[in-house]
């Protein structure tokens, strides 16, 4: 078996001298299910007569055919990964492979679900970075584009989804119930934005017509026993604001004939972009309420996918050194495009809580990285698809709009379209078209933002006299230790004043930092109660106050008007707390007592989520369990005195059901679950009973008998998942052990079931549960890493390092495993690197709480 990595010199290599025309690919998904058959055929043209070889990973190749001759012993070809070819002639050739593919249950490559509701068989490909392999043979990598045309042959009461148009199938006259759908070529894409959806998917359709006068029909689609609560409608609606948005935008026509989403089972992320049969992951099908946190949060990566129609798909990066500029300018354009053409108008304000809280967290761990990463090889790539990926590098686009200016950003991304359109490109073809537009040299920005790793902390330096009046004016910049890098920052500064009870904005100025003291002259003689760098959150840095706006903000931050500085308060609260410069106790009182001043949901959903870090693992040790129990409680308290059936009061509950950890709270949630506690226009509906099984399961409120009863009633997939979750919460040593079992000691489980146990495992009020876990956890990682695939096995050593209840032993056992393991794969010992540096966050932010 050789490995199953690929290396950029190899793809470069490849691709000097051969190009891909189109691809014929034929499925045969009756075939059982473990296998289907794949035969692909391929034509490209050489510049030259060399060996080469294609990309693979089927269970047995039958055939391989080159310019019309089969060559002998076609096993002897295939190692597992790759069919060697021989020499091809110099000009046009075409190779056939006709294999078996295995199905799989990982959510990587073409993967099998069957839903316990029907026994249905639901079918979904997911190939980005490298698993179009895993269906057809190819040359897998993105500068290599074709056109592909599929023929797929399946049971005939399927719908099956590509990215061409889909065609009426044509029965088999010889096989009963079985079909053909023969797809017309796609537009040329890349492989591993070819797609394939298959099963009993039901929806709605609807049309939207693009700015050229086209119709551009649209389908909206979930598995049959879900397909009731698909709000087609809805989606279609939304997608529609994004399209006319980007087509104005980029100037630019939608690109593609048609455009369906379906939300499909078990899947690995939010979203995925194949041009026209975009994936979702199927939670964003709400059978019962969500927070608007939630519905935004889908409105967003259905915008996201529609950025990528342009930035992705018509035109794409040549290798995946640029996939950071592909992901953070969909997330980019998606918050622009939520913030101006739909009812999310402060989606601004959600970046900057939770997208660039996201950047802040990745970009301080050890294992951070440029922007621009040097993706070596397909391992490198699936090491660095991460947060510096997405939400860093969308922070510092915007940054880069706020510098080039927005009207010359745009110019610039036109030109770039119309260029570029349909082919490959590098990260230099889009800075060439910014130059021109901008007029300013790129290349100090692209060294300092791109090429350097860390952010960097803005401090104000205010002096007042006695009148309160600025005498002087200066932000200080520092950098870390080990990155000491100095940005230059395009940015505001605004001032707040208090009138009538408000804290309302007064002062605003926008320029340039650069250096470690930047002084602002144009506030000398300024006012201003408050004073916040960063106003309007356009550069990409932590924030600190001076001691005079710090005291303001803490005693007024419900009095501030404006959403998104507030948001900026908050924000530089929570990094003082994760920097050990401000008691996490005081950010929990500070949360408590303001958080119903908050009118965002995502806003609220971030708080609550903070709110669980500081009473729990960022708790001084020996105050821990009553930091808990003091937030459930408070949380309970807020959420009985809540508006009645609104947004705060669900994620108020639910975050009880998460806290919950006395008799007391234990109580509260059996209420609820039997009806006998009520809160004012709440319904305990199917996904909020889950909640509160999980949580008094975790109590020992309700035994496995309990559990599977509720199961009974909802034995859907979703409920199978909730039951995983509740069984491997309750508080005894035979359920964590079990757990452990089902997880690490087999391989039985697809992936979000494995997931599923690892967070009912770690789910404890007694750490004492998850002492044996902590050795045991270092002595299965290597093993793990080894016989899993890539997804299971990050989920699994992700999922169980012993964080939880971290202390100084972890540290230590961390430190022995890297000591033995200098020679492991880095994706591997990246995860024991960031595990480790949490808990030692952790350590930190502890002592200064107990100080």
């Amino acid at each position: 078996m050789t490995s199953e990595n690929l290396t950029r010199e190899e793809a470069r290599r490849r691709a000097s001298f051969l190009s891909t025309a189109t691809y014929d690919i034929r499925l045969d998904l009756t075939t059982g299910p473990e296998t289907f058959r794949t035969e692909t055929t391929i034509a490209f043209t050489a510049s030259a007569a060399e060996e080469t070889f294609l990309d693979l990973i089927a269970r047995t190749v039958h055939e391989i055919e080159l310019n019309g001759e089969l060559l002998e012993d076609p096993s002897s070809r295939f190692d597992g990964a790759r069919v060697k070819l021989p020499a091809v002639r110099e000009g046009e050739n075409t190779v056939r492979v006709l294999a078996d593919g295995v199905y799989m249950n990982t959510g990587e490559g073409l993967h099998r679900f069957v839903d316990p509701v029907d026994d249905e068989v639901y079918l979904y490909t997911q190939f980005e970075v490298s698993d179009a392999r895993r269906m057809f043979a190819c040359f897998e990598q993105p500068d290599l584009k074709a056109a592909f045309r599929l023929t797929v042959t399946a049971p005939d009461h399927w719908r099956v989804i590509s990215n061409s148009p889909t065609p009426e199938p044509v029965p088999l006259s010889h096989r009963e119930n079985v079909a053909t759908w023969a797809f017309e070529p796609t537009e040329t894409i890349s492989t591993y934005l070819v797609a394939l959806i298959a099963g009993d998917y039901r929806g709605g359709e609807g049309t939207v017509t693009s700015r050229d006068g086209r119709t551009i029909p649209m389908g909206v689609y979930a598995r049959a026993s879900l397909a009731e609560h698909v709000d087609a409608e809805y989606v279609i609606d939304m997608t529609r604001r994004g399209l006319e948005f980007y087509e104005d935008a980029f100037d630019q026509d939608f690109p593609f004939r048609k455009y369906d989403q379906i939300f499909v089972p078990e899947y690995n992320m939010g979203a995925m972009e194949n041009p026209g049969a975009v994936t979702f992951v199927e939670s964003y099908v709400f059978r019962s309420e969500v927070s608007d946190a939630i519905r935004e949060r889908r409105d967003l990566t259905i915008l996201h996918e529609l950025a990528h129609m342009w930035f992705g798909d018509l035109v794409t990066m040549r290798w995946w050194d640029d996939l950071w500029l592909n992901e953070s300018f969909a997330e980019y354009a998606s918050t622009l495009a939520s913030a101006e053409a739909t009812r999310w108008t402060d989606s601004w304000t959600t970046f900057a809580s939770s997208e660039k809280a996201w950047a802040y967290r990745q970009d301080q761990l050890p294992s951070t990285h440029p922007i621009v990463a040097d993706m070596v090889d397909l391992e490198a790539v699936e090491t660095n698809f991460d947060g510096i990926t997405y939400a860093k590098g969308a922070s510092v686009l915007r940054q880069l709009v706020a510098y080039v200016g927005k009207d010359s950003f745009f110019e610039g991304l036109r030109a770039y379209f119309a260029k570029h359109a349909w082919g490959n490109t590098e990260l230099k073809d889009l800075l060439v078209e910014l130059e021109a537009t901008s007029g300013r040299d790129l290349g100090a920005w692209t060294r300092q933002w791109l090429q350097t790793a860390g952010v960097n902390t803005l401090r104000p330096v205010v002096e007042r006299d006695a009148q309160g009046a600025v005498t002087r004016f200066a932000i200080a910049q520092e950098a870390a230790e080990e990155h000491p890098t100095l940005r230059a920052h395009r940015l505001r500064v605004g001032g707040f004043s208090l009138q009538d009870g408000r804290l309302v904005r007064t002062e605003q100025v926008e320029l340039d930092v650069d250096g470690p003291l930047t002084e602002v002259p144009q506030l000398v003689g300024r006012r201003a109660d408050l004073w916040l760098v960063n106003d309007d959150d356009l550069a990409y840095a932590k924030i600190r106050l001076d001691d005079a706006s710090l005291a303001l903000a803490t005693e007024h931050l419900r009095d501030l008007e404006d959403p998104l500085a507030r948001t900026l308060l908050w924000s530089a609260a929570w990094d003082m707390v994760r920097d050990a410069e401000l008691p996490s106790r005081r950010f929990q009182e500070l949360v408590l007592a303001n958080l119903t001043g908050e009118d965002s949901s995502s806003v609220v959903r971030t708080l609550l989520q903070q709110l669980e870090s500081v009473a729990g693992p960022f708790a001084a040790q020996s105050e821990r369990a009553a930091r808990t129990a003091g937030a459930a409680s408070a949380v309970w308290e807020l959420a009985e005195a809540a508006e009645a059936g609104s947004d705060t009061q669900l994620q108020l509950v639910e975050t009880f059901a998460r806290l919950a950890s006395t008799e007391e709270h234990r109580a509260v949630l059996a209420g609820l679950l039997d009806g006998s506690r009520t809160l004012p226009g709440r319904t305990i509906d199917t996904d909020l009973r889950w909640k509160l099984v999980i949580g008094l399961a975790a109590l020992g409120g309700i035994d496995a008998a309990g559990i599977d009863a509720v199961l009974a009633d909802d034995d859907t997939q979703s409920g199978r998942k909730s039951a995983l979750t509740a069984h491997a919460a309750l508080p005894t040593s035979e359920a964590k052990a079990d757990a452990w079992r089902r997880t690490v000691e087999r391989d039985e489980l697809a992936n979000e079931s494995v997931t599923a146990v690892v967070m009912g495992l770690r789910r404890v009020v007694d750490p004492a549960l998850l002492a044996p876990y902590e050795r045991a956890y270092f002595s299965m990682i290597d093993g793990v890493w080894a016989d899993r695939s890539s997804e299971i096995a990050n989920r699994l050593v992700q999922g169980y390092f012993p964080s939880t209840f971290g202390g100084q032993s972890v540290l230590d056992d961390a430190d022995a495993w890297l000591a033995d393991h200098e020679d492991a794969p880095f994706g591997l010992r990246r995860v024991i690197i960031e595990g480790r540096d949490t808990v030692a966050r952790q350590l930190r932010v502890r002592e200064a709480d107990h100080a």
